[in-house]
């Protein structure tokens, strides 16, 4: 008998293919009521499968009695109540590794973007003002001052790639770090003021929520730029906003947003700031590879009680 296991949310074709055809796959979106449909069937279900953005709550987990695993796709764990999983004795997989070079590529992608203007330019050059006159000097990236909020897997790959640009680079952690030759800053607000350049590479969640705050954003100043390829919730996004309006920081690469997919309109008119719709991992090559380890972290633990890779 195939194991039944629970959809909640799109996942790629290949990887839903992959799904329906190893376990008897039931995709929750298609249910009109379903709250209804979990209080009459959620006992059926012993896996578990969504993405990052739509996790796992306590509630969702509730619902679920008979369950055992857990797969996300994708590797921020903010929606997921893993304390609820840990209770149950559910094992939790998820994605991480095959995504950090695609996701530091895209924080150095915004990084030279919002410091060199290119996205701004290429507007320029469309609307024809490059016929009226030059567009503005940017600012240089190479040689400057790199912080690194949050340098786990993916904050080592973005410090890796930022070297070849000659910065210098310090962090800050919860705690220092023993095998990175980085300098270590023991506050935030520290990193801010050192740097040009304040790149967010932290988890999500309550402990890290509004930690860019607005005396943040003051102390990496005028001359200053964010990017952020973590997640929206880490940024006071209306403090953010103000900065940029009022430009008490000179820029900003934002690939994630506090109420995805809802930007706040007030950003699309601003030529300091480069939107991207949350792609930092959108590869081919990235997401596939993101694919097999959702369907490899279910095989792995239906057929050895472990997950390939545990997020507990």
């Amino acid at each position: 008998m195939k194991h039944r296991v629970l959809q909640n949310g799109r996942l790629l074709a290949s990887v839903e293919t992959a799904l329906a055809g190893r376990y008897d796959l039931h995709p929750l979106w298609r249910e009109a009521d379903p709250q209804a449909f979990l209080a009459r069937h959620g006992g059926e279900f012993t896996g578990y499968v969504s993405s990052a953005r739509y996790g796992a709550d306590a509630a969702m987990i509730a619902a679920l009695p008979q369950l055992r695993v857990i797969s996300i796709f994708g590797v921020g764990l903010d929606a997921v109540d893993l304390e609820a999983a840990r209770a149950r004795g559910i094992a939790v997989g998820f994605t991480p590794d095959v995504l950090n070079d695609c996701v530091a590529d895209t924080a150095m992608l915004l990084l030279l973007d919002a410091a060199r203007g290119g996205s701004a330019a290429d507007r320029f050059v469309r609307r024809g003002d490059w016929l009226k006159g030059q567009f503005p000097l940017a600012a240089s990236v190479s040689h400057k001052r790199l912080g690194i909020l949050g340098l786990g897997r993916i904050g080592r790959a973005i410090a890796r790639r930022a070297a070849g640009f000659d910065m210098e680079i310090r962090y800050y952690n919860r705690r220092p770090l023993t095998d990175v030759p980085y300098g270590y800053v023991p506050s935030a607000l520290e990193l801010a003021l050192w740097a040009d350049f304040l790149v967010v590479a932290s988890a999500g969640g309550v402990q890290t929520r509004g930690m860019v705050s607005a005396e943040i954003l003051d102390a990496l100043g005028p001359e200053g730029f964010l990017v952020n390829i973590a997640r929206g919730s880490v940024v006071d996004e209306q403090a953010l906003v103000q900065a940029l309006v009022q430009e008490r920081i000179a820029g900003a690469g934002l690939d994630v947003y506090e109420d995805e997919p809802n930007v706040p309109p007030a950003l699309f008119a601003l030529d300091n700031v480069v939107l991207l719709p949350h792609v930092a991992s959108a590869t081919r090559e990235t997401r596939q590879a993101m694919a097999d380890l959702v369907l490899d972290n279910l095989v792995s633990f239906f057929a050895t009680g472990a997950v390939k890779v545990s997020a507990l």
